[in-house]
């Protein structure tokens, strides 16, 4: 391992760019901790403590906890996630962004510029619902309620979205920096970034059970493997495939042969990603979200009771709804019938199955087949930080890195980074870090 990570520093070119990504990632970092001028930061984290269960819990998770302390990069990079969504969604109902989507480099440049202007109209949106919504709150202390912002008004509200907003546009661009300079996917290294920054806090808080007797070694040694066995199956889950074998027919042009190589289509497992976790998430906390605003309705109280995290009603529900979005998030990202258009463009067509919609429809069984047990598998990742709340009696910020949308993000994240340094050390004639586990297809007798 030692000699396989003098390799990776061995090479100029991938060492300037592991080293300016390391970079950019601390200035992101350092970004996470400038308050906006004219909030109460004690008062703020007091008020905040009743809302980790809500919308604005999940919200703070992407934002790597930059929303609860009010800072410059208080949205994170969420506004950018959220209008490269829509853009997707309506690439596949819009005929302008179909079109788009079909002229390579140029309709992706299109795309992107579009993209762009979404994320500043919706970080306007939001950045001035931050701004309300933090001059609303309150905290309660011994000397009485403290308003979390002093002096409220248009002054206040005019300064913080200049500067949410220049966060969020400062955020997208070191993202977009480090794609281009850096290694890794920017965005999503920014949000696992801010998801793994809470970890030293849960171990230093671990520690402390430990040294007050609240927890005994036994009982961590126990969830330390539990933990290694999660990752091992999400690891599974995330690079599972299912190879449907693809042949192009041959060629003759003159006295040279072209095409006849065989090669496959990756169907994979989790198509979807950790998108229906984040679409389920969002539905789950709604009720939660708004009984908040309603204290004294036992209504909305006992709503609230059925939709909290112990009860077995939310994990059915939540689990549910995670099947269903894996499914519709899946026939978004992955279209049978464009598939099966370019392989009959370009001479390709699987053994035994007639190219065009008897392709299409092949590989729509196929991928049918492939994602239901991906759905279960991802529905029980994410119900089970819960159920170890529940029976280990852990605190959800620990519970969270044993499932559910944080652990997939860092080993989704962090398997995608590891394949970029493998393609680099592998195309110098260096050992990568993944050639003994590199998952090989079946052989051919």
């Amino acid at each position: 391992m030692i000699d396989k990570i003098k390799n990776v520093f061995s090479i100029p070119e991938l060492r300037k760019r592991i080293l300016f990504t390391f970079g950019v990632l601390v200035v992101v970092r350092l970004g996470a901790h400038i308050p906006i001028t004219g909030v109460n930061g004690e008062a703020l984290r007091v008020a905040f403590e009743s809302m980790q269960n809500t919308l604005f819990g999940l919200f703070d998770m992407f934002a790597g906890g930059a929303f609860q302390k009010a800072t410059l990069f208080a949205l994170g990079i969420m506004p950018y996630i959220s209008a490269s969504i829509m853009i997707q969604l309506m690439g596949t109902v819009v005929p302008y962004f179909q079109r788009l989507q079909k002229e390579g480099e140029a309709g992706r440049k299109k795309i992107t510029q579009i993209t762009r202007y979404g994320t500043v109209l919706i970080a306007i949106f939001q950045a001035y619902s931050v701004t309300v919504f933090l001059e609303s709150m309150t905290a309660s202390s011994a000397a009485g309620t403290i308003a979390v912002v002093a002096n409220p008004g248009l002054g206040f509200k005019f300064g913080a979205i200049i500067t949410i907003v220049t966060g969020t546009m400062l955020l997208m661009w070191l993202g977009e920096r480090i794609t281009e300079r850096g290694i890794g996917n920017g965005i999503s290294l920014i949000i696992m970034i801010g998801i793994m920054s809470r970890l030293p806090t849960v171990i230093i808080s671990e520690v402390a059970l430990i040294n007050e007797g609240v927890r005994n070694l036994l009982s961590e040694l126990i969830l330390l493997g539990i933990m290694f066995v999660i990752i091992a199956f999400v690891v599974f889950l995330t690079q599972g495939t299912r190879k449907i074998p693809v042949q192009y027919a041959k060629k003759v042009i003159g006295r040279k042969v072209y095409g006849g190589q065989s090669t496959h289509i990756p169907l994979r497992v989790n198509t979807a990603g950790v998108m229906p976790i984040i679409f389920a998430q969002s539905i789950m906390f709604l009720p939660s979200t708004i009984a908040m605003f309603f204290v004294d309705s036992e209504f909305m109280q006992g709503v609230m009771r059925w939709f909290s995290f112990d009860h077995p009603f939310y994990w059915f529900v939540f689990g549910t709804l995670i099947i269903f979005f894996t499914y519709f998030y899946t026939a978004i990202a992955f279209d049978p019938v464009q598939v099966s258009t370019q392989m009959k463009q370009h001479g390709g067509f699987i053994p035994g199955i007639r190219p065009g919609k008897k392709t299409a429809d092949y590989i729509d069984n196929i991928l049918t087949r492939v994602t239901l047990p991906g759905s279960f598998f991802l529905a029980f990742v994410a119900i089970f930080p819960y159920i170890l709340m529940n029976a280990m009696d852990v605190g959800y910020d620990l519970a969270s890195f044993f499932g559910g949308t944080s652990l997939l993000i860092i080993v989704g994240v962090s398997l995608d980074t590891l394949q970029q340094i493998e393609s680099h050390l592998l195309m110098r004639h260096y050992d990568g870090f993944l050639s003994k586990g590199k998952i090989r297809g079946r052989r051919r007798m």
